[in-house]
């Protein structure tokens, strides 16, 4: 446990009779990953969730030492007995307990001093699924733990299924703190964590920055997060963006496991050719370049084509889209890899066909970043297509086209979906890869 074993228990007569009166905080746990994730709960249980499904626990006001968590490679038989590869409660499925590590953990204690909840993601015990943690609506921060942890685990760590602790590889006090307050400090393990997960407890007395508190009262929603696997096949690095997310080199054959939060809007992927940055991750793209820096914080610069989506929007669904409102540079496929929703390509020969006026290295780009007028940047109200949307429709169908080509490019799917976005899919128009320099450099 982290912040849990140090936070006064208040115990009285008044503290009950308002527990009592005091309506149960609800907990929405979600799984979007790919693959079933057998949800933990202290207290409250355990359920399996396949990919998409949702369970909602009610806990108690003055709830202290709670717990939930994600349990995978599970087997249970008809009574509920088994086993789990990674966050196992002694073999039940209806945890009666904590899960043995690697787990990560969303930790909480409710209506504490000061009418005030306690939460945070907890990397103590280890890593083993991605996870947001935060409020239903605006009133705290949000907290995520969504690295790629297992993929990097320091070797002395490794579990299957997951990245250990290193207080249950070594059981020393150096890593598990247990000679007192004060008797132990971060270590290059914990760094590893914290680096990933700077919000997350990396070791037990990591308090002041992981703790943070809601207003009592607060419902919450923990979410197995959905993942975005881009994929390069193109004949050239690629270097892909996301906002939220960042940025990766991608040389033909990489796949980089992007983790997104339920909840995100205004998001998008794209590619960007022909880049140059140095050991600090500074330099410059010749499309789709954002801000001179290889880890993206902000959108691309136009040409770039774009996939875009927001996770979890009213009625449940994620909306998602190909736009070439900011033109195109490289070919795309922007799919479901879960349910039966539709995936969406664009994969015409767009550079090479591209009107003169739009032309540019690289790429094909946007009349409203050419021109500047409402007729192509529709900023004035209702805007209808052009010759130059024209062009991108007829090659493109089922994509954004111009602002507001909303009826014919938006599609939706279910909440808890997973997704892959392609550069260069099979069957795309792979350009020679003269047009865009063959510049590696990182």
């Amino acid at each position: 446990m982290s912040f849990i074993k140090n936070l006064p228990i208040l115990v009285s007569f008044f503290f009950s009779l308002y527990s009592t009166f005091t309506n149960a905080a609800t907990f929405d746990v979600v799984n979007q990953c790919t693959y079933p994730v057998w949800a933990a709960a202290s207290p409250g249980g355990g359920r399996r969730l396949d990919s998409g499904q949702s369970w909602t626990v009610n806990v108690n006001p003055g709830t202290t030492n709670a717990r939930i968590w994600g349990r995978t490679n599970c087997n249970f038989d008809a009574s509920g007995r088994g086993q789990c590869q990674t966050g196992d409660c002694n073999g039940l499925l209806e945890c009666q307990g904590y899960g043995s590590p690697p787990n990560t953990l969303a930790e909480f204690a409710l209506n504490q001093p000061n009418n005030l909840d306690y939460v945070d993601i907890s990397n103590v015990d280890g890593f083993n699924i991605p996870m947001d943690f935060s409020p239903t609506t605006d009133v705290c921060k949000h907290l995520r733990c969504a690295a790629p942890i297992n993929e990097e685990c320091p070797a002395e760590l490794r579990a299957p299924g997951g990245c250990n602790n290193p207080c249950t590889v070594f059981k020393t006090n150096e890593y598990c703190c247990t000679d007192g307050p004060g008797s132990c400090g971060p270590t290059t393990f914990s760094r590893f964590f914290k680096d990933r997960c700077p919000d997350a407890y990396s070791y037990p007395q990591d308090d002041p920055t992981s703790l943070f508190t809601c207003p009592a009262g607060t419902n919450y929603k923990v979410v197995f997060s959905a993942t975005f696997d881009i994929r390069n096949n193109c004949p050239y690095t690629v270097w892909a963006a996301a906002s939220p997310g960042g940025g990766r080199r991608l040389n033909r054959g990489q796949t980089w496991t992007l983790n997104v939060p339920a909840g995100t809007k205004m998001a998008r992927i794209w590619g960007r050719t022909n880049c140059n940055f140095d050991a600090a991750g500074r330099g410059h793209c010749q499309t789709g370049d954002c801000g001179g820096v290889l880890d993206c914080k902000g959108w691309g610069v136009p040409p770039n084509t774009l996939a875009e989506y927001a996770l979890n929007q009213f009625g449940n669904l994620d909306f998602y889209d190909i736009s070439l409102v900011d033109g195109f540079n490289i070919p795309m496929d922007f799919s479901p890899t879960t349910g039966s929703c539709r995936g969406i390509l664009c994969t015409a020969d767009i550079n090479g066909q591209c009107p003169n006026p739009l032309r540019v290295p690289g790429g094909c780009n946007n009349p409203c970043t050419t021109f500047k007028t409402d007729e192509y940047c529709c900023t004035k109200g209702p805007c209808g297509p052009t010759n130059y949307s024209k062009f991108f429709k007829e090659r493109c169908r089922d994509a954004y086209s111009y602002p507001q080509d909303d009826p014919t490019s938006t599609f939706t799917c279910p909440g808890g979906t997973n997704y892959r976005v392609v550069f260069c899919p099979r069957g795309s128009s792979l350009f020679p890869l003269e047009m865009y320099g063959s510049n590696d450099a990182e």
